[in-house]
């Protein structure tokens, strides 16, 4: 009988961006600036909600559990790939891998089904105004709050153990940014069909729903938009959902590149760069668009500065 050689992967080394000193000196710079400006606008947000009581709503508590799971993601991301960046290159063992898988996938599920949420918070707020305070009560909202991370965190759980449990041989050497899905899976000398099954099978949940969710939500309120007479009207409540259409056009546009556009011709800096789209760029704009094109949230940011800076 032959004896099985394989030894178990206590460790990955990930390449990071093997540029030039000056360069990564700039992207160390870059994404700490991104980070921290992550983080500020984010709490800023979290805060706003938690002490304006004219953002008391039933949106902005979503737009802040959007804002959670924001930082949740770009905290698992940035921290380590700054570490890399000066060292050139870095080891991450195989438990921190892992969880840092988990902790990047956990948020983008939560995002997709909080964004679904707040579809259908639009959809009432403009298709059916005069019974939103009824059915959108502070209990059902916290219920939907707590579904989206409880799902999120126990999907993730399910694949993160399957992917934990295969084997890794070979030069344990992922050349990316940090441990995403597809680099560990061409890593490993076990058979996936069973991990691709499980993709397959989650996209329901995890994708499909909460995409339905949102075209069938937003078909609506297009709907609901035209049949209004006078453009002011139109204007108006196009103006209530125009702020959440585009983050979640900026959200599944940035994940529908980086896993399912084909790859063909692409080259590893490429799709470094594109995995940075949805762990740090997205992030980042996200507060940036609900403070620019949110009335609600200017006026909160004034009236703070007005009561704790000017005297």
């Amino acid at each position: 009988m032959q004896e099985n050689n394989l030894t178990a992967v206590t460790e990955f080394f990930l390449l990071g961006f093997q540029n030039s000193q000056f360069s990564k000196i700039f992207l160390f710079c870059l994404f700490f600036v991104a980070y921290f400006g992550t983080i500020c606008g984010n709490l800023l947000i979290i805060t706003l909600v938690s002490t304006s009581k004219t953002l008391h709503t039933p949106m902005y508590f979503f737009i802040s559990q959007l804002s959670i799971s924001d930082m949740l993601v770009i905290t698992d991301i940035v921290p380590n790939l700054l570490h890399i960046l000066l060292n050139n290159g870095g080891a991450i063992t195989f438990i921190h891998c892992m969880t840092q898988l988990y902790f990047l996938c956990a948020p983008e599920v939560i995002e997709c089904f909080l964004l679904a949420v707040m579809s259908y918070d639009r959809y009432v707020a403009i298709c059916n105004p005069f019974h939103y305070t009824s059915l959108m009560t502070h209990v059902f909202c916290a219920l939907l709050s707590i579904l989206c991370w409880l799902f999120g965190f126990c999907i993730i759980l399910i694949y993160t153990v399957t992917i934990a449990r295969i084997s890794f041989c070979g030069p344990s050497i992922i050349d990316h940014l940090f441990c995403d899905i597809v680099p560990l899976l061409e890593l490993s000398c076990s058979n996936t069909f069973i991990i691709h099954l499980e993709i397959y099978l989650l996209a329901i949940p995890i994708v499909f729903i909460p995409t339905t969710v949102i075209v069938v939500s937003y078909t609506c309120i297009v709907v609901a938009i035209l049949r209004i007479q006078s453009n002011t009207g139109r204007h108006k409540a196009f103006s209530t959902c125009s702020s959440h259409l585009i983050v979640v056009s900026i959200f599944y546009g940035t994940l529908f590149t980086v896993y399912v556009v084909p790859k063909i011709g692409q080259t590893l800096t490429v799709t470094k760069i594109l995995s940075l789209l949805y762990t740090v760029f997205t992030p980042l704009i996200n507060p940036i668009i609900y403070s620019l094109r949110n009335k609600d949230i200017k006026k909160a940011v004034h009236e703070t500065i007005h009561k704790h800076v000017i005297w």
